[in-house]
């Protein structure tokens, strides 16, 4: 091949790879679209942007967008949001949706909204459109020990003012909870909760539930009321049960009592035989021992034989003119 022709090529491959360098790296495109759009984005603003890592798209995208909704939003706004971590194009559609429906919103509030991390379209959407947050069964005890469950469907509407800061809807769901449970509590009889369940409603709709929160509550409607346990007699089955554990509790301590101090009185009646036995034993000890001294005689030693010999002979008698009645009632 020539020299001169590949040289050629060489210069022809090399331009072409400058160019797809210099494309993908300037959005040339994106700046014809925004020129085409009435956008004023200068290219050296886009290459800015890429050597500050900003994708260029999620940015001019969004400007388009805002200038032919008539938004008065610039290209350094966006972008700031963008690098402190928002979404620019939700903003941006936050807006557009705000202005179509007479809301004021401004830019700054509406960043700050989004890198608050709640969703701004969607809070703008439900404030056109209210939302519907439905509680499961809060349980409630009327003052006659009856339970009653109610669900209840709470329309609110997101308070843009209040976004930032503002509590959740766990926070509207405990309150409205709080407000059913006070409300059948300090109810007479339960039958009145289910003959009027708009009572509770208007008691908790009257007690301001939405302050501090994202929301506005529009009202509070009973979806359904059921009927519990009757948790008054449950509870005295319960004192019943545990007054019958404690009564046999204490008849048990007192009949253990009882065995021990009839136990006691035995060991005392044995103790006392014992020493009994042990007093008869020395008897003919100190007999024989005041034999030895003298203090008795041999006749007075036979005396007492007599009197012990009549007395087993009187005992002995005494047994056998005993009838068999007198046998058997012994």
């Amino acid at each position: 091949m020539d020299p001169s022709t590949l040289l050629l090529f060489v210069i022809i491959a090399a331009g072409l790879i400058v160019l797809s360098i210099f494309f993908t790296f300037v959005p040339v495109m994106l700046w014809i679209s925004a020129l085409a759009a009435g956008v004023r984005v200068s290219i050296f603003t886009l290459v800015g942007m890429r050597l500050r890592r900003v994708i260029p798209n999620r940015v001019v995208n969004p400007l388009i967008k805002a200038h032919k909704a008539g938004l008065d939003a610039t290209i350094n706004q966006l972008e700031s949001h963008y690098l402190a971590g928002g979404n620019v194009d939700r903003v941006i559609n936050a807006l557009i949706a705000a202005q179509r429906a007479n809301i004021e919103l401004n830019f700054a509030r509406c960043a700050a909204i989004d890198l608050a991390g709640r969703d701004v379209l969607e809070a703008v959407q439900m404030s056109v459109n209210p939302k519907v947050i439905e509680t499961p069964f809060i349980s409630g005890v009327a003052m006659d020990g009856i339970e009653v469950k109610a669900k209840a469907r709470i329309t609110v509407r997101a308070n843009i003012d209040r976004l930032v800061g503002g509590a959740g809807e766990e926070t509207i769901i405990a309150r409205v909870g709080e407000g059913i449970v006070s409300t059948i509590g300090s109810s007479d009889n339960h039958k009145k909760v289910l003959e009027n369940p708009d009572m509770i409603s208007q008691t908790v709709l009257g007690k301001g539930l939405d302050s501090g929160t994202a929301f506005e509550i529009l009202s509070i409607d009973i979806a359904d009321v059921d009927i519990g346990k009757n948790i008054g007699a449950i509870l005295q089955t319960d004192q019943a049960e545990a007054d019958k554990n404690i009564a046999q509790a204490k008849a048990e301590e007192r009949r253990a009592m009882a065995v021990a101090q009839e136990q006691e009185m035995r060991a005392r009646v044995e103790e006392m035989r014992a020493k009994v036995v042990e007093a008869e034993a020395e008897v003919p000890l100190a007999m024989a021992e005041a034999l030895r001294e003298g203090n008795i005689g041999v006749m007075d030693y036979m005396n007492i034989k007599n009197i012990d010999a009549d007395t087993d002979m009187r005992d002995s008698f005494g047994k056998m003119t005993k009838g068999p009645s007198d046998n058997e009632n012994k």
